[in-house]
């Protein structure tokens, strides 16, 4: 299969370099303190982020800082393949972790001591760079939810295809 044509275009049309179209749009669910959809292109992923508030397991509970957990997981439907993912596979697994460590480097954990923070992220729709899309479609969620942080996080992929760099 080609991937770039003899113009130098991709698939969709973009040029190497050439970011995919970026969309946003922040509180879509009325029951969470802060969420997201975020688009890349023709991905499209949701955030949900639910607290500060109190730690449902006590013995999880920290008390110089806020414990933030993630849940990453992709709709059945979001793929073309029908195969059912199972929850908790390790793909699933390794992303809500990335997503988790990388948000809990920005929130101002210390500030909310004894207080957990949940974030959920579900791809809906899957074409490339969910990993990325996930990543900003949270750090969007957490400010909805006024969350404090150091900065915005902010997540794009790169590659090369034999010799030629693409951005995604």
């Amino acid at each position: 299969m080609e991937y770039v044509s003899p113009e130098g275009l991709r698939i969709d049309g973009r040029r190497p370099m050439e970011m995919r179209k970026l969309q946003a749009e922040i509180g879509v669910v009325a029951k969470a303190d802060g969420s997201a959809v975020f688009e890349m292109g023709n991905t499209k992923v949701i955030a949900a982020v639910y607290g500060p508030r109190e730690v449902q397991n006590r013995s999880q509970q920290l008390n110089d800082q806020a414990l933030v957990r993630c849940e990453y997981s992709m709709a059945n439907f979001s793929t073309g393949d029908r195969m059912r993912k199972p929850k908790g596979d390790r793909r699933s697994t390794e992303i809500s972790l990335v997503i988790r460590q990388t948000m809990e480097a920005c929130i101002l954990t210390q500030l909310m001591p004894r207080s957990q923070i949940d974030i959920y992220v579900q791809v809906l729709q899957a074409d490339g760079g969910t990993r990325s899309a996930c990543i900003n479609a949270a750090t969007l969620a957490l400010a909805d939810a006024g969350i404090p942080m150091r900065d915005f996080v902010t997540s794009c992929s790169a590659g090369y295809l034999n010799s030629t760099p693409l951005l995604g």
